[in-house]
């Protein structure tokens, strides 16, 4: 089973970005669950949302404590909060950011990875300047860098999942797909 964290903040389409994930990785034939945590429902709270993946049914529906991955959607996120609790070692740490993964002081033991999602996020007009929403963009790094399942199926699931703008969608989580 593979077990993935996401960190991020209302508004920013988090919990989006873990469903649509799971909708591809569930159009190749995997067992997936994706679901939310949050306190209080308010742009810009603190949101956690967890994916599992696996060959077989999973029955455990408990929180994610000890992830193979984390996802950091919002970079603030990395000096407000341990995104490392209880992640495995050699696991991936992919952040939305526009810094090198050399800029981000972790552990050895974890891999980093970089993506500027917010810039993609502004290029195809997705939200607004100030608030732009990098749950697609995010996808299409998570997708390459894991690789969990074909794009081909994440585009395919972007295009059922979101309603507004999808082809912008598609589009913005493509670059990502190839600058991760």
């Amino acid at each position: 089973m593979i077990e993935i964290r996401f960190h991020g903040r209302g508004g920013q389409g988090t919990v989006v970005a873990s469903k649509i994930l799971a909708d591809a990785l569930a159009k190749e034939g995997n067992y997936v669950q994706a679901y939310p945590e949050f306190g209080v429902e308010r742009r810009g709270a603190p949101v956690y949302a967890f994916i599992r993946i696996d060959s077989k049914p999973i029955y455990d529906k408990s929180k994610i404590y000890h992830p193979d991955h984390v996802v950091v959607v919002d970079p603030t996120l990395v000096e407000a909060i341990d995104v490392t609790e209880g992640l495995k070692d050699g696991g991936y740490i992919i952040i939305n950011s526009e810094n090198s993964p050399e800029h981000f002081k972790f552990p050895d033991r974890y891999k980093v990875f970089t993506i500027n999602a917010t810039e993609i996020a502004v290029k195809h007009r997705l939200g607004t300047l100030a608030a732009p929403i990098v749950n697609t963009a995010i996808a299409g790094a998570v997708v390459k860098i894991l690789n969990l399942t074909r794009l081909e199926s994440l585009v395919e699931a972007i295009r059922e999942g979101v309603p507004i703008k999808p082809e912008d969608n598609v589009k913005a989580a493509i670059e990502a797909y190839e600058r991760a």
